[in-house]
């Protein structure tokens, strides 16, 4: 996964349990091509209290899980639909480029 996906990228699932939602990515985890997306693939974790630690939170805590990036897509900034990433190279530089409307994606 050649940096197609991004933290802070809106994207959308197409595939799985949550399939058609979209949200933003919290982190990419490019060694696995596994990507965790806000509000998404909710998972509950059992969890004791940490000694030594007053802050520790115990008991069940929910959180994002990770999708693998073959399952999201990223969102066109300019029509807010699914689109492929491309690669532009413009003075040395690469941009990515949402493949939909040809826009480059931030």
């Amino acid at each position: 996964m050649p940096a197609r996906i991004r933290r802070d990228d809106e994207v959308i699932v197409i595939s799985g349990k949550d399939k058609g939602k979209t949200g933003r990515v919290l982190r990419v985890d490019p060694e696995k091509d596994r990507v965790y997306v806000e509000g998404l693939n909710i998972v509950k974790r059992h969890q004791r209290p940490t000694p030594g630690r007053p802050d520790s939170v115990a008991g069940v805590i929910e959180r994002e899980g990770a999708i693998h990036a073959s399952n999201v897509m990223l969102l066109d900034p300019k029509d807010n639909k699914p689109t492929r990433v491309g690669i532009e190279i413009h003075e040395g530089r690469r941009f990515r480029v949402a493949r939909r409307s040809g826009t480059r994606i931030d």
